[in-house]
């Protein structure tokens, strides 16, 4: 696990440093890395909300100065068609950034579908229990508050595992400290959770 373990040695977005990288995030990493180990010049990377896949399109875009499409499944057919076809003809690396990979992110073009149907896809998981932690440190850190070790165990044990979740807890017990000048302490985050209903199905039970 590392924060910094992005394989890249190049100008990036300023961000890039804090993207965290575990075993949830670090086939898509090496994926999006090694544009010339594709099978063609164009790539799908998705992920859920909030897992950074835009980030690391960004990171991509940096390094090799390749095209990135963000949000990709949201753009014009016709379009994505064109700009497919002119990634292999100039021989410039394509990055289409996605929430769902096909066949889940429906394409009607049948040109389209089917060189899609040829492009790599690399996927972000949700986080793991490693990701899952440093994202807390990270994300509280950000706010200026303190948690312990202990804390952010007890707190990365018992929410939904998504990304979008943790930063629904992070946010809650964020407003909570700060309203009520307290710390972030195991007490705290149990009286969030459970107010808030903030427990999802990984609750140890402790």
């Amino acid at each position: 696990m590392s924060q910094i373990a992005l394989p890249f040695d190049w100008p990036a977005p300023e961000d890039a440093e804090s993207f965290i990288v575990t075993a949830a995030n670090r086939a898509a990493v090496d994926g999006v890395d090694r544009p010339g180990s594709w099978p063609v010049r164009a790539a799908v990377l998705t992920g859920p909300r909030k897992s950074g896949r835009s980030l690391l399109g960004r990171v991509f875009a940096a390094k090799t100065g390749g095209t990135l499409i963000d949000d990709a499944e949201l753009h014009r057919e016709a379009d994505l068609f064109h700009r497919w076809n002119l990634a292999q003809e100039e021989r410039r690396p394509l990055l289409l950034v996605a929430l769902s990979p096909p066949p889940i992110w429906k394409v009607r073009l049948p040109d389209l579908a089917s060189r899609l149907a040829a492009t790599p896809i690399f996927t972000i998981g949700e986080p793991d229990d490693t990701l899952a932690r440093m994202l807390l440190e990270k994300q509280f850190s950000r706010r200026g508050l303190q948690i312990t070790p202990e804390t952010v165990s007890y707190i990365a044990s018992r929410i939904e595992r998504s990304y979008v979740a943790l930063m629904r807890v992070v946010d809650a017990i964020d407003t909570v400290a700060l309203s009520q000048h307290r710390a972030v302490t195991v007490k705290l985050a149990r009286s969030v959770l459970e107010e808030q209903r903030l427990i999802g199905e990984t609750d140890s039970g402790e």
